[in-house]
């Protein structure tokens, strides 16, 4: 393929930015350990799904839209900040409620359900994460990429997000994380609800500057 160096360096890019610590792993990391292998899974999908918005998004053109359209970024940023607070709240405020064993068990489709649309929300709701892959794309796209190429990219960024948050929660849904997660649950999620609302109003402060 004339244009492997090009996909080879948008993913080595993409790939750094997933495995950085964020939003994004901390709800996937508490989905996994307080609730089920099988939700976490979901939520990582999720995230995969998200990052095929931002990568459809980025070959349509999103760096110069948003260019064009400061203003744009501005709105993204309070909107995903407040709804970033908003999920970190629900975990501090729930932190408190007692969660027994039995809550592990099986778990209704919806839930699973849910965990996948809390995966795909918490990606989308972050516009630092559409300018990481605008500026991405922008960098190293090709003068002229096939539909061939096109596909195989948006594939690719799938199988990265999908599958680094899908290590992630297999490795936290495993007993001994599990264990320690029952023990200290209040202070786990009030660690994790407070850096999601730090980040949250952090990224929503931002659009004032």
């Amino acid at each position: 393929m004339d244009n492997l160096p090009a996909l080879i360096g948008i993913l080595a890019a993409l790939s750094v930015g997933v495995v950085s610590p964020g939003p994004s792993f901390v709800m996937v990391a508490r989905t996994a350990v307080c609730s089920s292998r099988r939700e976490g899974i979901a939520a990582a999908l999720g995230m995969g799904a998200g990052g095929v918005v931002f990568a459809v998004a980025a070959l349509l053109g999103l760096h110069a839209l948003l260019l064009a359209v400061p203003s744009l970024y501005l709105v993204l940023k309070l909107i995903g900040g407040f709804y970033l607070a908003y999920l970190g709240w629900r975990i501090w405020s729930a932190a408190a409620q007692p969660l027994m064993i039995g809550d592990l068990a099986e778990r209704p489709a919806t839930r699973t359900t849910r965990a996948l649309a809390l995966g795909f929300t918490t990606q989308i709701s972050n516009p630092k994460t559409s300018i990481v892959y605008a500026s991405v794309f922008a960098a190293f796209l090709p003068g002229a990429q096939s539909l061939a190429f096109d596909v195989t990219l948006v594939v690719l960024v799938f199988v990265v997000e999908a599958g680094w948050y899908a290590l992630v929660a297999l490795v936290l849904a495993s007993e001994r994380p599990r264990s320690v997660y029952l023990r200290c649950k209040v202070w786990v999620d009030r660690l994790a609800g407070g850096v999601m609302i730090g980040l949250g109003l952090k990224l929503a402060s931002s659009a004032q500057r």
